[in-house]
Parts: C-alpha cells; sequence; structure tokens
C-alpha cells in the first residue's frame, strides 16, 4: 500500500480526519513526461539542469493536441489512481492513544515496545503504510494550472471558513488562528507558497488535482 503525507504545521491532516479536506494538488514533475537515460551517470549537474528546464519550457510551450497527449500520459502514470486505497502518514507517536495502530501492529509483528526505535516514532516519512489506521480512497484525477482552482475547491482543500455573526459574511483562512480575507482563493495562495516553496503560485505550474473520501477512520469504527 501506498502512503501520502499532508502538512501538519497547517493542520492539514488534521483537516483529512475531519472530512474537511476532500482534494489534494501536487505539482506535476515535467521530467516524468519525456525519456532520459536510466540514471544520470556520466552527465555534470550543468547537464542534469539544463534537460530538466528543457523539459519544462517543451511542456509549458505545448498547445493543442501535443499538450492533450503529455496530459494524458500523465494522467496514465499519475503516482496515484482512482480508486486505490492510500494510507495517510501520521507519526507513530501521534497514534499512542490509537487502539486501531496497535492492533495493526500486532497482525504485521511489530513489537510495541520498538515503536519508539523506530525513525517513524517522530517522523511520519518513515512510518509504514500499513500500520496507518486512517486511509483514503481516491475518486478522481485530473490535471490543472494551480491558478485555475475555484473558491469551493479551495475549501476543499482545507481552507477554513468563517461567517460572521453579525452580518453573515464569510471570511477565510489558512487555519483557525490565522489571518482572515475576503475570498478563499487568497489564503490557499499563501498556503501552497508556504508548502512548495515561495513562488509557486505565481509559476501557476500544473499540478495533479487528487479528489478523496475518508475510509477506515476510527470513530466510524
Amino acid at each position: 500500500m501506498k502512503k501520502i503525507m499532508f502538512n501538519n504545521r497547517y493542520g492539514l491532516t488534521q483537516a483529512v480526519l475531519e472530512g474537511r479536506k476532500t482534494q489534494t494538488r501536487r505539482i506535476l514533475n515535467p521530467t516524468m513526461l519525456f525519456e532520459r537515460l536510466n540514471t544520470y551517470e556520466g552527465w555534470t549537474k550543468e547537464s542534469i539542469a539544463d534537460w530538466k528546464e528543457s523539459c519544462k519550457d517543451r511542456l509549458y510551450k505545448a498547445e493543442g493536441e501535443e499538450l492533450k497527449e503529455m496530459l494524458d500520459y500523465a494522467l496514465e502514470h499519475s503516482l496515484y489512481k482512482v480508486e486505490e486505497n492510500v494510507a495517510i502518514a501520521q507519526r507513530y507517536i501521534d497514534l499512542a492513544d490509537n487502539d486501531e495502530f496497535y492492533r495493526l501492529c500486532g497482525i504485521h509483528g511489530m513489537p510495541l515496545e520498538c515503536i519508539k526505535f523506530e525513525k517513524g516514532c517522530k517522523n511520519k516519512m518513515f512510518v509504514k503504510a500499513d500500520l496507518m489506521p486512517n486511509r483514503i480512497r481516491i475518486t478522481n484525477i485530473r490535471i490543472e494550472r494551480l491558478q485555475d482552482i475555484s473558491e469551493e475547491d479551495c475549501l476543499a482543500e482545507g481552507i477554513v471558513d468563517f461567517e460572521s455573526r453579525i452580518n453573515k459574511a464569510h471570511f477565510y483562512s489558512i487555519t483557525d488562528e490565522s489571518a482572515t480575507y475576503g475570498t478563499a482563493k487568497k489564503p490557499y495562495s499563501l498556503l501552497i507558497d508556504k508548502i512548495a516553496g515561495k513562488g509557486t503560485w505565481k509559476r501557476n505550474p500544473y499540478v495533479f488535482v487528487y479528489e478523496f473520501e475518508l475510509i477506515n477512520h476510527p470513530l466510524w469504527d
């Protein structure tokens, strides 16, 4: 089973577990569209950089049928597939009170007393997917430019929606404790820059849009 990581600092893992976040956007790497040597052996850093830039240039200059073929190829080779179940990566230490986690440990022969010595105890990059009690099912995949995201989809990405008690107006923020804005797209643009690197929103890259539903949540047991 594969796993997927959501940002903890901005509350995205929790948003998934609460059912508020049902989409995630992952930047499409243009190099996946073009053949290269099996390894970079013998390549200089400059030649690698030039090849990557060439791939990017070809994708973003493509139009019409050529662009369609590129994006169809990318969809076909997407990391995740429609109807696939994917484990939500969580640190072992964050699952200390989760009975399902301990049950899965037993099933997979993981001695509980050894958990604290595992790399995944405090870094979810190293957790074992089969030990994750919470999972999502991919329901749809598409490719679009980042800035094409709609207001509705910004909310599906986990942006927080506040309703004013005074005039019922809506305001939007990255988290419950962050600054609010008049549109959901503004805090999302700030969020993606924090997660994927400064300038990501402005660059407007092609992204995979994964829509999903939460399954196997402990509260549903």
